[in-house]
């Protein structure tokens, strides 16, 4: 898969609610590709962990 395909499958993830599976396949894309708009989707993604889930995420 590339980077782009990780980048799909975490947005239908996240879509559907999986963070926990959004942000792996984030990383992926990442991984493959560090300008990829994936670095912005875990960025978000990251902010919505701290707003809500204070004691759940600690980078």
């Amino acid at each position: 898969m590339t980077s782009a395909d990780y980048y799909r499958l975490g947005n239908d993830f996240r879509r559907q609610g999986d963070f926990k599976r959004a942000m792996e396949a984030y990383m992926e894309a990442i991984a493959l590709d560090p300008e990829s708009p994936a670095a912005e989707a875990k960025k978000m993604l990251e902010d919505i962990y701290v707003f809500y889930c204070k004691d759940m995420y600690n980078p």
